[in-house]
């Protein structure tokens, strides 16, 4: 391909990869050069776009010889061997500085491995979070790239020519180094986990409490979506329980099967935190929902297991009250959710020498993402004033969030559990803030158990050092320097 110059390739031209590709073509000063395993999938995005103007290649040195220097490659293709597989092969054509990014959804350890033997051959490697699904990917994402402050010159202006654009700013930051744009990606994912158990929780209670239809409560959800809920998952939510499946003429939602999948993101993000030591327990309930859901043969056989005497059912003068009830139940474990996600992202930055922008991050999600809300802006502005806000809970705007929720939510996680409702992610949430805000922790108590049958030791609150009781001799106490 003689005299073709592009300043941006795509590998893997699956939809999600496709529909990037006709992004960057789109945008001014982007020629694009793609290239597919099939070469078929080549030729039907070229012959169905050929507005787009794509250097299609059939072999990974034609295709590398069609890009400018520093070459730029993006590798949209499944996480695990085939991303390796690809990047080997880049490798065999590429040369010192150009740059190959990573666009699926890696797990962090795997970028930071591959970014650290790439760099090796003095190739840049960047993991690139790629938020917004197949519309995001062709209309604008948020978009969450590490790698070395080299390639972001680079693939800093390109990036931001295609992401979503929230007031006025491009959704795109430069993560940190190395893995930092994926592992920002899992928490962002397992953020929207539990985002949509909550909202899906807050489905259920009103169905079961109100006997309401789902084309009621879509209406309940796009009013609510008009205030402070305001975001991109609660206005789905509303168009879902709108929907009325042609083959049945029932509301779609009562014919989806009640068992729902996960690629292993929320996984990756409570595994995280655990390796960390952060309560994520908001996002680990929801996650445990979705694996609770998918075990049918278990749920039939428990189905037989008593619940309460009394079915659920809320007064009819008292309808509205509930409904405002749970929509504040759903803000406050919302913020819950967002204040343990972003607990993490600051626990791995630390763990893993990354310096990451929490105030950044918050503001590229406002957009093309799909957790995106109004809330982001309010999240942006607490770090913005504090930049080292220890629990973004603690924000003033949140704080009094919470203070004017929290009677709402005692009631309806209270009516949640008298009635047999679960709601996993509102009463962990609940718990989470009654235990970092708790004076004192039955800790205590687990860490004299701990000395008791592990001699683990323990700390006083009356004097420094640290203590042992011998438990199994006369039971007095000493310091633990004295037992080794």
């Amino acid at each position: 391909m003689p005299g073709a110059s592009a300043n941006i390739g795509v590998v893997g031209l699956a939809v999600m990869g496709s529909n990037l590709a006709r992004n960057l073509a789109s945008r001014e000063g982007n020629t694009v050069a793609i290239f597919n395993r099939s070469y078929e999938k080549t030729e039907t995005l070229v012959s169905e776009h050929p507005e787009a103007g794509f250097l299609p290649a059939k072999t990974y040195q034609e295709f590398a010889d069609s890009l400018q220097k520093p070459r730029t490659a993006i590798i949209m293709v499944k996480a695990g061997r085939p991303t390796d597989a690809v990047i080997d092969s880049l490798l065999e054509v590429f040369e010192p500085g150009d740059i190959i990014v990573d666009g699926g959804n890696a797990y962090f350890p795997d970028t930071i491995r591959r970014e650290k033997a790439v760099r090796e051959t003095g190739v840049n490697f960047v993991g690139a979070g790629i938020s917004g699904g197949e519309e995001g990917a062709l209309t604008g994402p948020s978009i969450m790239p590490g790698g070395s402050d080299e390639s972001w010159v680079t693939l800093g202006p390109i990036l931001k020519s295609i992401a979503a654009v929230a007031e006025g700013e491009p959704c795109v930051t430069h993560v940190g180094h190395d893995g930092a744009g994926h592992f920002v990606k899992m928490v962002h994912n397992g953020i929207e986990y539990a985002d949509m158990q909550l909202i899906a929780e807050a489905y259920d209670l009103i169905r079961r409490g109100t006997g309401k239809t789902p084309a009621e409560i879509a209406d309940i959800f796009a009013e609510w979506n008009r205030g402070e809920l305001e975001s991109y998952l609660i206005e789905i939510t509303a168009e879902v329980l709108r929907q009325i499946d042609a083959a049945t003429g029932q509301p779609l939602v009562d014919v989806i099967v009640d068992q729902a999948g996960a690629k292993g993101t929320g996984a990756w993000t409570v595994q995280t935190a655990l390796s960390l030591g952060v309560p994520v327990s908001g996002i680990a309930e929801a996650t445990f929902a979705r694996s609770l859901s998918s075990h049918p043969e278990q749920r039939a056989v428990a189905a037989a297991l008593p619940g309460p005497d009394d079915e659920f059912t809320v007064a009819p003068e008292d309808v509205d009250a509930f409904i405002e009830d749970v929509r504040l139940a759903l803000y406050a474990s919302k913020i819950v959710a967002y204040s343990q996600g972003f607990d993490e992202i600051r626990a791995g930055a630390a763990e893993y020498d990354w310096n990451i922008d929490l105030g950044a991050i918050s503001k590229i999600w406002r957009g093309g993402c799909i957790i995106r809300a109004q809330f982001l802006n309010r999240i942006a502005d607490a770090y913005a004033a504090e930049p080292g806000l220890p629990v973004l809970m603690t924000a003033p705007y949140f704080a009094e969030a919470l203070t004017r929720g929290q009677a709402a939510w005692r009631r309806v996680v209270v009516t949640a559990a008298q009635s047999g409702i679960p709601a996993p992610a509102f009463s962990s949430s609940l718990s989470y803030y009654d235990g970092i805000r708790a004076d004192r922790l039955p800790a205590a108590l687990v860490q004299g158990q701990r000395d008791f049958f592990g001699a683990h030791t323990y700390k006083r609150i009356d004097k420094d050092g640290t203590f042992h009781t011998q438990w199994s001799g006369d039971r007095t106490e000493i310091e633990a320097e004295d037992t080794h």
